[in-house]
């Protein structure tokens, strides 16, 4: 099952509320998405570490070949 756009937001906005957050359907087709996440909290941290902790807060919404969010590329940053 797809998700929408909105739904992959929510997730992130749980753990991350102040944040500015992009979601983009790359294919149309529900399943390819590309996230920016804008967040203070990420300053000093590795890109890696800012990463991982988005995809922490999808839980298991990318867990394998039973998810529901099939691709997501990306990008994290801190606010300039």
């Amino acid at each position: 099952m797809a998700m929408q756009a909105q739904d992959i937001e929510d997730l992130i906005r749980a753990r991350f509320p102040q944040a500015k957050i992009t979601i983009t359907d790359l294919a149309g087709d529900g399943n390819h998405y590309a996230a920016e996440v804008v967040d203070e909290s990420f300053r000093g941290q590795s890109r890696v570490t800012q990463q991982r902790a988005v995809f922490a807060a999808l839980g298991d919404k990318m867990a394998g070949k039973n998810g529901e969010l099939h691709a997501l590329a990306l990008t994290t940053r801190v606010p300039e």
